[in-house]
């Protein structure tokens, strides 16, 4: 199983992660990692860090001669922009984690809570993401987003222009982004346990990217309000295809497991909490009534959750997929998956 864990802070020194559980001879560079760091970097509405950072990756173990070998996978980000990291703040920012981190864990400076707390981290998940993008590429599946709505608004030009009405006003901009990924085969994940069902796996990596506050899969919250005629994708088969829908109201996947259409989710992107016209909040130290305090932020960042939902989702399917098939290494896993292939299409 693929397992990681990220560090660092915002505008500390650097960023890490460590990926274990890559299987060896997976063909991987540093500039592989650099597409999708850059393409998250991306996107109308950013701010003015996005021209500070210029984010490569230093791949510090567990890759050797262009190829992986097996053990952890050590993955350095370096920031650039650092100047903030001793500045001192009590004035708590609505939206944020600021309060509820620093009552967790017993802080006055909230500089402690707001530099992990920062979206900056998902860098790392970026990087681990290019990782599971490899791996699944050489199995010839693949991820791609897109935007589905910003601000209400489904055309670029449109809400592009709501992007501009809120940067000028001091606000900010949520939106809504879908994931698909194609090539997945039919069998990854579980309905036996509820942790191993592919759909929740996702839902959660999805639902954990910094002010994602929806999820669905699918017709998601649509399938409400529909009757079941009309939700569920009805089966055919024909000796040459095998199994298949006419439909994917399902998104690709049934009792928690694909099924092998499409997986196609989307997640509901909440505007940015820090707002160039703060709101009104208090400040921790003293009490009392105060603004919230202002640090460089985006006016929307959709565009760029789109990517990282990219790379949450190829992480998971990439877990559900050396936990279907396994192997140690690439050729083993390509073997396995094979067999399991030819099973299914004699059914």
């Amino acid at each position: 199983m693929l397992r990681y864990l990220t560090a660092g802070e915002s505008h500390g020194a650097a960023l890490v992660a460590i990926l274990d559980g890559c299987p060896a001879n997976l063909a991987l560079s540093a500039d592989d990692l650099d597409l999708d760091l850059a393409r998250r970097q991306g996107g109308y509405g950013r701010g003015a860090r996005m021209k500070l950072e210029k984010d490569k990756v230093e791949i510090l173990s567990g890759v050797r001669k262009g190829k992986t070998i097996g053990s952890p996978i050590a993955l350095l980000i370096p920031n650039k922009s650092t100047e903030f990291f001793n500045k001192v703040i009590t004035a708590l920012r609505p939206g944020h984690a600021d309060l509820a981190g620093a009552l967790k864990y017993n802080q006055a400076d909230v500089r402690n809570i707001l530099e992990r707390a920062s979206a900056r981290e998902t860098a790392a998940r970026v990087a681990v993401g290019g990782v599971a993008r490899a791996l699944l590429g050489a199995l010839k599946i693949r991820a791609t987003s897109r935007v589905v709505e910003i601000g209400g608004h489904k055309e670029r030009k449109e809400w592009q222009q709501a992007i501009d009405r809120a940067r000028a006003a001091g606000d900010s901009v949520g939106g809504i982004f879908e994931v698909i990924v194609t090539g997945v085969p039919a069998g990854l994940g579980s309905y036996v346990q509820w942790d191993r069902r592919l759909d929740g796996n996702l839902a959660r990596a999805l639902m954990a990217i910094p002010a994602i506050k929806g999820v669905e899969i699918g017709l998601g919250f649509e399938a409400a309000k529909r009757l079941g005629s009309k939700v569920h994708d009805e089966l055919y088969y024909v000796k040459r295809k095998g199994f298949y829908h006419q439909s994917n109201n399902a998104g690709g996947l049934e009792g928690g497991i694909s099924n092998g259409e499409p997986i196609v989710i989307r997640a509901a992107m909440k505007p940015i909490a820090t707002l160039g016209k703060p709101l009104q909040s208090v400040d921790l130290a003293t009490k009392k009534a105060t603004a919230a305090y202002v640090e460089r932020a985006d006016v929307c960042a959709v565009e760029a959750a789109a990517v990282i939902g990219e790379s949450a989702a190829l992480i998971e399917v990439a877990n559900a997929l050396l936990e279907k098939c396994g192997g140690d290494s690439m050729e083993e896993l390509k073997t396995n998956l094979a067999a399991y292939q030819k099973q299914v299409s004699v059914l």
